[in-house]
Parts: structure tokens; C-alpha cells; sequence
């Protein structure tokens, strides 16, 4: 750790009496899981969690967390300055369950960071952690000037509470040449009310809390100075009937609620967006107050023509660009400091990146009405007479081939927290099959993964995207019945 933590105070620091009136059904709780840990002492048994929060949350499906890259990490690589100035620690890969909660088993004393949120855990003894990322929005009224959001907001829950010694929170500073001015402390949600708590340190990349009680907790910044960050540019493209290309590119701080915040609200548009994956992190600091504007080649309509940039974490609704295109022809987006021209962020964009995702909505309306129409028209008897002739055969209908392991691990991500049903309903696995695989895999897409694979051998010649296509039939979201129809035409 680089630094103590500013004004030495023992004790939390109060927040406004109209700030306390934190009711439980204006708290956000972790949300209902798929797989519920069991024994964790946490704010869920407490009225911290809000039913209204929950049943959200519930509606969601599981997601992938931003960035993950091959190796199953997403916590996104500080700068050169800040990974040189930070300790490294022993990395763990958590479990994921639905809701967005991440669980991870610590066998014994140590510090261990998170591979997938950066947040470190400081322990004295084996334990269970289970914890998840809260939306700043939520507790918007509880964050009072001069303090302001610096990274992202966790719920953590333990099997052993006196075990759990510290948390270390990632913050999305730069602190290279305004470190020594920068305060840091702690928002302490709780039952009833909220703290505001002293640090015990920080880092270039942490803020160091020791735990007092647990429930949501995240870390506040204050500065005299204007603010540098390191930032993302996450980018969505709509689907829809339209030949054109809509995009909306959203500039933001690399802060996981904040992220997660966009996820969210993009999800429940009323239009349809496929998120595009190309390089995230900004390549300059982004600075508190400064314009920015995008920058389109060949040229494109964009909206705003630029936006200030601030932290918008205790926003409900994100700033972003929407970028229109007449031609559905390749192009690069870059991000431009308005002051200065420098770019801060550029990525080309190419047809291959969405040309599966769905540009023409009318296609997928005849794909699946097409699903609809030929599943009724084979019997039984039929589908198993079909089925045997290409098992002995050796090939199946029009030349088509077995979806590979990379097509079936691109599926796998795609499917929702309902996947197991689906399994056993439309892949006509039994429950052993699948708990013999979650017995051997940790990692939840992996285990859809391995439930595909299991499909595909057991059809033998005919696991084709055809033959999962109609076997999934109106249980297939659109992005996999789109996802499939790319890999069929690859065949």
C-alpha cells in the first residue's frame, strides 16, 4: 500500500439525518440465486436485501462479467504506473451463480484477489465468500459533496465473519500526480441507515477497509483537484429491420457497477442491442469536467456531437453516442479529447463483428416461424427413423457438420440461468448427467458447455447448429438462433 488513509479518525463518520432514512425497501440486496451457498453470514438475512431488488434481479438473465478475456479474468489492467505500484496478490477464480454472485472457498490465512471484480480479501482462516455488485444509483442519496463514487459497490457475505479481516475495493483512479491529495473513505450501507468510514490505506489500485459488519460497502473519493481516471468504451449494436448500422457507444469510468449499470439498462431497452466485443480500455486518462467527442471514418451521423465527461455511477440513465450509418460497411470509431485532439480510444469496426447478431430482423421472423413450422411435421418414429438412417450413414442431411468444441463453447456463454431445464427438456439429458458434470466443473459455462458436447456425442453424425436449432426450437433466444443460422452457413 502507497499511503495511509487521510483524516485519522477512529470512528465512522455520520451522514445527514435525511440520509439515514434508509428504509429496507430502498436497499439493494444481491438478488436470488440459481444456486444459493448456504451458511454465509450476510445482509441477505437481514432487511437489508429489498424484495423489490430481488424479484429484479430474478428477471435477469446470468451474464458473462465485462471483459472477461480466454482465461476467464475481466478485472481490467490498470495503467503501467498503477499495476507497477500495486502488490500482487494471490488470485482466485470465483464460482458464478445466477444474480451476478460470485462465491469463492479460501482454504487458508492469507490475502487473495479476485481474478474477475479485483476486489482482495484478507483472511486469518479458511472460509466461504460469497459477494456481488450492487448498482451506485440505488444509494444515490446517501453520497454527499465533497465525496464522490471511486469504484465500484459490493455485497459480501462470509461463512465465517470474524475471519474475514479486510477488503481491499478497486478504484478507478489514476493517482500518478494527484495522489497526495486525494482523500479516501467508505460508504457503509446498513440496516437502517448508512456510515461513511475511514480507510485504512490505499494503493495505486485499492482502497483498503477494515470490516466492521458486512453488508454494501464501497469506496468514496475527495479530491481538490480534478480528477483522472482510467476508462472503457463499451459498445452495443441495435438490431432491427433497418439495413443501416445504429450504434450506441457509451464513455465510462472502469468501474464495475458502473459497467454493470449499462448492461442493465441497455437490457431493458425497448429496442434489441447485441453488445459488439472489441478492445474496452481507453488508452489515455479520461479527466473529470474535460469534453470528448466521437470520431466516425467514412463519416456518420453521431449524437451528441460531444459529452463532458463525469462519473455517472449515481445516475440511472448513462450518457452515450448513438452513431448512424446509412451503409452496413466497415468503418473505425475513435475517441477524441476535445482540447487537446488526442485520441483517447479508437477500435475498427467490421461486418464479421455483428454480421451474426441479427442485422436483419426479418430473417430471424422467418427462421423461426420456419423452427415452428417443421418441428410439428416429424412424428416420433419419424425423427428416430431419420435419426438412425444418419447414424448409418455416417453423414447428415445436405453434407452439414458436427458444431465443433468452439462453436459449442460460443452457445454455451449464450444461454441464460435456465439452462439446465432446457437441458432436460429439449436436450433430453437426466438430471445425473448434468450434476456428474457439475460435480467435475466449477465454472458454469463450462458445465453448459460439457451438456452440449454431451448432446452433440450421443447424436453422433447429427450434431449439427440444425439439428440444435430444432432440438432447442422457441426455447432458443434470439441471440443463439442467430448465433446458429452464422454457423450453419459456415457448413
Amino acid at each position: 500500500m502507497s499511503g495511509p488513509a487521510q483524516e485519522p479518525d477512529s470512528g465512522a463518520e455520520s451522514l445527514s439525518s435525511d440520509e439515514k432514512e434508509v428504509t429496507p425497501n430502498g436497499l439493494e440486496g444481491p438478488g436470488s440465486a440459481e444456486e444459493q451457498p448456504e451458511g454465509e453470514a450476510s445482509s441477505e438475512d437481514s432487511s437489508s436485501s429489498s424484495s423489490e431488488e430481488e424479484s429484479d434481479e430474478e428477471q435477469e438473465e446470468k451474464e458473462s462479467p465485462p471483459y472477461c478475456n480466454e482465461s476467464g479474468e475481466s478485472f481490467l489492467p490498470p495503467c503501467e504506473h498503477c499495476r507497477n505500484g500495486n502488490e500482487q496478490k494471490e488470485q482466485v477464480t470465483p464460482r458464478r451463480f445466477a444474480g451476478g454472485k460470485f462465491m469463492v472457498q479460501l482454504d487458508a490465512e492469507g490475502s487473495y484477489q479476485c481474478s474477475i471484480t479485483g476486489l482482495i480479501f484478507e483472511v486469518t482462516g479458511a472460509a466461504r465468500i460469497t459477494y456481488s455488485l450492487l448498482s451506485w444509483s440505488k444509494y444515490a442519496q446517501l453520497v454527499e459533496k465533497p465525496w464522490i463514487v471511486g469504484g465500484p459497490l459490493f455485497d459480501v457475505c462470509c461463512s465465517v465473519p470474524a475471519v474475514l479481516r479486510s477488503l481491499q475495493f478497486p478504484h478507478c483512479l489514476c493517482l500518478q500526480d494527484h495522489g497526495a491529495g486525494v482523500a479516501f473513505k467508505l460508504l457503509h450501507v446498513k440496516d437502517g441507515g448508512a456510515a461513511i468510514e475511514a480507510s485504512a490505506e490505499f494503493s495505486a489500485s485499492h482502497v483498503k477497509w477494515v470490516v466492521t459488519s458486512l453488508s454494501p460497502v464501497g469506496p468514496l473519493i475527495q479530491s481538490q483537484q480534478p480528477l483522472q481516471y482510467h476508462g472503457a468504451v463499451i459498445l452495443y449494436k441495435a438490431i432491427d429491420e433497418h439495413p443501416s448500422l445504429s450504434f450506441w457507444v457509451y464513455l465510462a469510468t472502469n468501474n464495475d457497477s458502473f459497467i454493470k449499470d449499462i448492461s442493465k439498462a441497455v437490457k431493458h431497452s425497448k429496442r434489441k442491442f447485441v453488445k459488439i466485443e472489441k478492445p474496452a480500455v481507453c488508452q489515455k486518462l479520461l479527466q473529470e469536467g474535460k469534453k470528448y467527442r466521437l470520431i466516425c471514418e467514412p463519416e456518420a451521423e453521431i449524437t451528441p456531437v460531444e459529452i463532458e465527461f463525469v462519473d455517472g455511477s449515481l445516475l440511472k440513465l448513462k450518457s452515450y453516442f448513438e452513431v448512424y450509418l446509412e451503409k452496413p460497411d466497415d468503418f473505425t470509431l475513435s475517441l477524441v479529447e476535445q482540447d487537446s485532439d488526442e485520441t483517447v480510444w479508437k477500435a475498427k469496426l467490421r461486418e464479421r463483428d455483428w454480421i451474426h447478431c441479427g442485422q436483419n430482423m426479418n430473417e430471424q421472423r422467418r427462421s423461426t416461424a420456419s423452427v415452428k413450422k417443421r418441428k410439428p411435421t416429424l412424428s416420433i418414429l419419424e425423427e428416430e427413423e431419420l435419426h438412425f438412417k444418419k447414424q448409418k450413414t455416417g453423414n447428415t442431411a445436405g453434407g452439414a457438420r458436427c458444431l465443433t468444441d468452439q462453436q459449442l463453447l460460443a452457445i454455451a456463454k449464450l444461454q441464460d440461468r435456465h439452462w439446465r431445464e432446457i437441458a432436460i427438456e429439449c436436450l433430453q439429458l437426466e438430471m445425473k448427467d448434468i450434476e456428474d458434470i457439475r460435480a467435475m466443473e466449477e465454472e458454469v459455462n463450462m458445465q453448459k458447455f460439457q451438456v452440449l458436447r454431451k448432446w452433440r456425442d450421443r447424436e453422433q453424425g447429427n450434431g449439427t447448429a440444425e439439428a440444435l436449432q430444432r432440438s432447442l426450437g422457441e426455447k432458443a433466444t434470439y441471440e443463439i438462433l442467430q448465433a446458429l443460422q452464422g454457423f450453419s452457413a459456415q457448413s
